[in-house]
């Protein structure tokens, strides 16, 4: 069963979203009070995330020979997710260069009013790649649980699922529980989604009441600049990767419809992500396989926050009127690389990684500089977000493919109808 299977929740989202844009454009200060609608969505999806990947893996696992395989697909889900993140990169980079929305600007650094960014430029707040490492490994597994951490969470249940399946026949009944508490736990996705226009609404009032359109107008450019790349990477990119796998992306994104509102809705990628590994499941991706690559995905495979890094630091450059060279460039991409890994970690991921990477270039460009974009921040997370969402589906479907764990009679069949395969079987 897909918990989204409901042909009018994606309608309900989108209208959820309308309602709320238009409240918060013309009554703001009534918008902004609904705030706690869409807090408390997001709130009860990541409640459930950690315990639904636990649950998916380790049954995954489990019905697995000693874990056999699990490395082998790890392997291949990093080298996919490097290479179409560098190439997310270089698109930005690209768009950012010959478009230059920042150009004219001819901001002064000298006098640039930092205090909004101070958190982000703060040295401590930086999480370094050996840290990032190290922070995988939880110090108490329940505080990850608590905290909603998807990669300590993940390799605990790597872990627990291959000891489980070297246990053999003494560990099925152990397997067979958690496989029907994961269930269980749908479930429960089952009933949150219900409340997603609410949370939908309430998310999108409070961030234009909140924030504001008319105020955005210098940055409009690179706004659109930054929409328009983030729709050419999934509707070209993407497409074609889709294409390879002989699949269609315009049918994916047909399929997905009620997660990309739901993700529109709220700027989160995580509040899809019980629904999006359902989804991917249900079209005939293998379910370890699945419990592995989309949470591996949503801390490595980020090609919408790929985009707006190069993109965003294209714009700083221009803006201060700083020219960069082509070894400028490539000392970017490759810290980028190692940082932006760790750009969903931490609150403010994405500026603190921002930060990090100006720093590398021996104060050409001011880390204070980041604060050109901080005033769009909040509106381009939803085409981060959005583009995340489908990179890390494209990608699940990519490694099932290549790990000849995709059932492709029954993703044509669900992708050409959006129904269960049990109906689709039926016929």
């Amino acid at each position: 069963m897909v918990v989204t299977g409901s042909k009018s929740l994606y309608l309900q989202v989108l209208a959820a979203v309308i309602l709320g844009v238009l409240l918060g454009h013309y009554y703001p200060d009534i918008a902004v009070q609904f705030e706690p609608l869409g807090s408390a969505f997001v709130r009860l999806v990541k409640m459930v995330i950690a315990p639904i990947i636990f649950l998916t893996v380790v049954v995954g696992i489990a019905k697995l020979t000693a874990g056999e395989g699990v490395g082998r697909i790890g392997l291949k889900a990093i080298l996919y997710f490097e290479a179409l993140t560098t190439v997310a990169m270089l698109i930005g980079l690209v768009v950012g260069h010959f478009l230059a929305p920042g150009a004219g600007l001819n901001a002064d650094a000298a006098k640039l009013n930092v205090s909004a960014v101070a958190r982000y430029i703060d040295p401590k707040s930086h999480l370094g790649t050996v840290d990032f490492l190290l922070n995988i490994i939880p110090d108490q597994i329940f505080n990850a649980f608590a905290k909603g951490e998807i990669l300590p969470v993940l390799f605990f249940a790597v872990l627990f699922g291959v000891a489980l399946a070297r246990l053999g026949e003494k560990g099925a009944g152990l397997t067979r529980g958690l496989d029907q508490a994961g269930k269980a736990m749908f479930g429960v996705v089952a009933l949150i989604m219900k409340v997603a226009p609410l949370g939908a609404f309430g998310a999108m009032a409070f961030s234009i009441g909140r924030f504001g359109i008319g105020q955005l107008s210098n940055l409009v450019f690179l706004m659109v600049a930054f929409y328009i790349t983030c729709a050419l990477f999934i509707l070209v990119g993407l497409t074609a990767v889709m294409a390879a796998c002989g699949l269609s992306m315009l049918k994916l994104l047909a399929y997905l419809k009620e997660e990309f509102f739901i993700v529109l809705g709220t700027s989160s990628s995580e509040s899809a992500l019980p629904t999006l590994m359902e989804k991917l499941e249900n079209m005939g991706c293998a379910r370890p396989l699945v419990g592995l690559v989309v949470p591996l995905g949503y801390a490595f495979n980020l090609d919408g926050t790929s985009i707006y890094f190069t993109m965003a630091i294209a714009y700083i450059a221009q803006a201060l009127n700083i020219p960069l060279s082509l070894s400028d460039w490539a000392l970017i991409l490759a810290v980028l690389l190692l940082t932006s890994k760790g750009a969903a970690a931490v609150t403010g991921g994405g500026f603190i990684t921002l930060a990090a990477t100006l720093g590398t270039l021996s104060g050409k460009i001011p880390v204070e500089a980041i604060v050109l974009v901080f005033p769009i921040d909040r509106f381009m997370s939803e085409a981060r977000a959005i583009t995340n969402l489908f990179g890390n589906a494209v990608a699940t479907i990519v490694v099932a493919k290549w790990e000849g764990q995709l059932d492709m009679g029954r993703a044509r069949a669900v992708l050409d109808r959006h129904q269960s395969p049990e109906l689709v079987a039926a016929e």
